[in-house]
């Protein structure tokens, strides 16, 4: 007995199910006699190719007259089905239809051998038709040796090349052929073909269950009724739901359902629970990730177009289900189960264990702080944003134009370079400043620190705060703050509030510093003098590193300092010290040995003088010493003693 499919395939082109442009081509083509001599069908396995290589072979030999035929072997577009012609067709007998499996039948000898029999005439028909399945399948070889007999057939001969893979077939041959791809079937026209056939078979089957197996079948006629027949040997002409998620291994709907809401209200247990359930049915669990996938692909685009799209259609009552729950659930969790389930597949086909991988998979999903990725935290802000707004909690807000800077207001125009150092604020171990209104409510026991930063060709701006992550504001701004928390802790220090310490400070950035990090000035205001007393401490500093330059240094002396600014003086007579020193490398070195020593960032000018002007700031305020008083200081630095004079000899 024939299967079902083989019973139940189109005969004509009105049987065929989809593949419109098809239909519509050949059948123009067989009215009007324009039949080509080759032609090329693509397509995915069970759309129809080699049924409608049949459907061509029967309208052009057909050699009844029912159908509209015009006598014995007129071509007709509805063949009668009942001539000599089409029986042996159908029953793939005709000796004027050859169907030849390229895979078995590759090889330039059966190529010689179907050129050998193209030359003959057709037996009973008008038309010889060589149907070859699974083309691409030939050699490069047996292509070649085919190509001509192919470009120019017999008048009486056609071919037919059917394959699932066009890309791999010449395409010299594919310029020879007319080509149709066959499109794949929806899930609502392989439902229809089930629903008529079981029809036609007295086989009673639920719509749910039709449904399901035309899902199943992905796209193929074939396997969609090569199921049905498996279904009616396993529960005979009465066919269940149960009986068709027993035959498929596949999921009901409920589980599929119970599933997602477990994930969307992040109950993970409950997921868990549903993964054993699915074992314990022994329902297999690689196809359970294909149903869940295809569960959620259908939520998506459901949540995407606002309904239910007709290729996911099933019944209205399942089509209501998937809309309800699309509309609540989030399409965060969606993806991220999808994104997961096919994490868990690449996992699978690695060799992990399949449950433990559903499992897995499941449980991310309800529960997205488990996986530290950015879509998880995102899909755990949505869930926190779709329960309402949260109190936000108490925060300690600045100064005034600290506070306008955190809401993001732009900062103030700032004036160029600050023409001197900032303003002191003495450091102090003492307690905390209360919250006053200048300083705003900064707690006690934290650092009050206002830092200037400037980046080379930009305005200066600065932060002022007693907590992380400092808005910007102007410099006279940071300045004020910092002055008002100084006060606000020298106020404090007569009370004695508190013992926590408590300092302000202010911090300056250098551009040319390395790494830019700051340094702090504790309320030292450098003056030419004072710069010239530790002059001698900022060339010893040089020593270790760099000897050779501090010993360039020890003719130079402080010679001017203003707007931040050094200048550095050589004698007349130590013009190549100077131009040494005037190397850029020599001069970050000097840079860096000034701001480790005072704390300041000073810009840095060299120059010539006469001799006499080069002196030290405060060589003119030291008093002279007299030779005893040198002597004396000789003693003490190398420890020496004076030995008496040698008496003179007696002569």
């Amino acid at each position: 007995m024939a299967s079902l499919y083989r019973r139940h395939r189109p005969r004509t082109f009105a049987d065929v199910v989809g593949q419109e442009h098809v239909v519509r081509t050949l059948s123009n083509a067989v009215q009007q006699d324009r039949v080509h001599h080759a032609y090329l069908f693509v397509g995915s396995r069970g759309t129809g190719k080699t049924s409608m290589a049949k459907i061509l072979a029967a309208s052009l030999n057909c050699q009844g007259e029912a159908g509209g035929g015009s006598g014995p072997g007129g071509p007709t577009v509805t063949p009668c089905g009942a001539c000599e012609s089409c029986v042996s067709i159908a029953s793939a007998t005709s000796l004027d239809v050859v169907e030849m499996d390229a895979a078995s039948n590759n090889s330039v000898d059966d190529i010689r051998d179907l050129r050998e029999r193209v030359g003959y005439a057709p037996v009973g028909g008008r038309h010889k038709v060589y149907i070859l399945d699974e083309a691409h399948m030939l050699t490069t070889a047996a292509w070649n040796a085919f190509l001509k007999t192919l470009e120019e057939p017999p008048p009486h001969t056609i071919f037919v090349l059917a394959t699932t893979e066009a890309n791999k077939v010449l395409p010299t041959v594919v310029d020879r052929c007319h080509r149709f791809d066959f499109a794949r079937p929806g899930v609502a026209q392989i439902a229809a073909v089930l629903r008529r056939v079981a029809d036609a078979e007295s086989i009673e089957i639920p719509d749910e269950a039709v449904a399901l197996v035309a899902r199943a079948a992905t796209g193929s006629f074939r396997d969609a009724l090569g199921t049905l027949e498996q279904l009616v040997a396993y529960s005979g002409s009465a066919v269940a739901l149960e009986d068709v998620l027993a035959v498929l291994g596949a999921a009901d709907a409920d589980l599929l359902f119970g599933a997602v809401d477990a994930v969307a209200s992040g109950d993970a247990a409950s997921a868990l629970r549903a993964c054993a359930r699915l074992a314990d049915s022994g329902r297999d669990l690689g196809r359970f990730f294909g149903d869940l996938e295809a569960h959620a692909r259908g939520l998506m685009v459901t949540q995407v177009l606002g309904g239910v799209p007709p290729e996911l259609s099933v019944t209205p009552e399942q089509d209501e289900r998937l809309a309800e729950q699309a509309a609540r659930v989030n399409g965060a969790d969606i993806v991220r189960l999808l994104e997961l389930i096919a994490g868990a597949l690449r996992a699978m086909k690695d060799g992990a264990d399949a449950r433990t991988q559903l499992e897995l998979a499941l449980v991310k999903a309800a529960t997205p702080g488990l996986e530290p990725s950015v879509k998880a935290l995102l899909a755990r802000i949505e869930r926190l944003e779709s329960r309402g707004p949260a109190t936000a909690p108490a925060r300690h807000d600045l100064a005034p134009a600290t506070a306008a800077g955190r809401a993001g207001a732009p900062a103030s125009p700032a004036p160029a370079t600050p023409t001197g150092p900032p303003a002191p604020t003495t450091p102090t171990a003492s307690p905390a400043p209360a919250p006053s209104p200048a300083y705003g409510s900064a707690p006690a026991g934290r650092t009050a620190v206002a830092i200037t930063a400037q980046v080379e060709g930009q305005p200066p701006v600065a932060a002022a705060t007693s907590l992380p992550g400092a808005p910007l504001v102007t410099v006279q701004e940071a300045q004020q703050v910092a002055d008002e928390a100084a006060a606000a802790v020298a106020a404090e220090i007569a009370t004695e509030a508190d013992p926590s310490p408590a300092v302000a400070a202010v911090a300056v950035v250098d551009p040319a510093a390395p790494g830019g990090e700051p340094s702090f000035s504790a309320g030292v205001e450098l003056s030419l003098e004072s710069f010239g007393e530790v002059w001698p401490a900022v060339v010893d500093s040089l020593r270790a590193e760099a000897p050779m330059l501090a010993s360039l240094l020890e003719d130079a002396q402080p010679a001017a300092l203003a707007d931040q600014g050094l200048t550095l003086a050589w004698p007349e007579s130590s013009a190549f010290l100077k131009r040494k020193a005037e190397d850029p490398a020599n001069r970050e070195l000097i840079a860096g040995a000034i701001r480790a020593v005072t704390g300041s960032s000073l810009r840095l000018a060299y120059e010539l003088r006469a001799d006499h002007e080069v002196v030290a700031p405060t060589a003119a305020a030291q008093p002279a010493l007299s030779e005893e008083e040198l002597v004396k200081r000789f003693m003490d630095e190398f420890d020496a003693e004076e030995l008496p004079p040698e008496p003179e000899e007696q002569t």
